[in-house]
């Protein structure tokens, strides 16, 4: 799962569509009181930022369907925050039973959506210069990390954009949104071009679709591979 190119150990081909539900649910009824108030930029910024945070687990998905799922642990927390505000995330994905060996590390950007665009929050995946440094970075006590100052030397390049809008009322989902129709490169199992989306709910879970094409817009990521 992810917003962003990997390697085939990403287990693109069993984890097209994730489902990763919280180990300890944010209360959705504090999130969506404030949803239902005016809701600044930075404030849609801060309540995304919290929901990818923590712990989570595609466990229910796994089980429902063995063959085709895994159950992965997603982690996230707060790394850094930029000059002008927005949210460095470290992020981690590994298998439930290694969870101290993340085969995905990530950084997020979190900040508002830019004006002239038709969203609320923009949700940037960035490498890390050395990966194997932060790896268990969450469940590191805050002095054995690397600091703010070294987490922000240590964003390398670009890999995605999912650009987040609020969901109506009345539906489950606090977020959701995609990368551009376009996508973004990559190459495993014969694509050119990957497109995620991405669902905040209201219950703490995140919803995550990865699809992968090739020069002739055919589907090359297999379900169940």
């Amino acid at each position: 799962m992810g917003p962003d190119s990997g390697t085939s150990s990403d287990g693109w081909g069993r984890a097209r569509r994730v489902v990763v539900k919280a180990l300890v649910v944010i209360g959705g009824a504090v999130l969506l009181r404030r949803l239902t108030k005016s809701t600044t930029p930075w404030e849609h910024t801060r309540i995304v930022a919290r929901s990818l945070s923590g712990v989570k687990y595609s466990r229910e998905q796994a089980s429902r369907d063995p063959d085709n799922y895994f159950n992965f642990r997603w982690l996230s927390c707060p790394a850094a925050e930029m000059v002008d505000g927005s949210k460095i995330l470290y992020f981690e994905q590994a298998f439930w039973r290694t969870p101290h060996k993340p085969f995905r590390q990530r950084f997020f950007m979190v900040k508002p959506c830019p004006k002239e665009m038709k969203c609320d929050v923009e949700l940037s995946t960035y490498a890390i210069r050395d990966a194997e440094e932060y790896k268990n970075f969450c469940d590191r006590p805050k002095n054995q990390r690397p600091q703010p100052e070294e987490v922000i030397g240590d964003i390398a390049e670009h890999l995605t954009t999912i650009y987040l809008k609020r969901c109506e009322r009345g539906r489950r989902c606090l977020y959701e949104g995609s990368t551009p129709s376009d996508g973004f490169p990559n190459s495993w199992n014969g694509a050119t071009y990957c497109t995620s989306e991405l669902s905040v709910l209201k219950n703490d879970e995140i919803h995550s679709w990865d699809r992968g094409y090739d020069d002739d817009g055919n589907q090359v990521l297999r379900f169940g591979e």
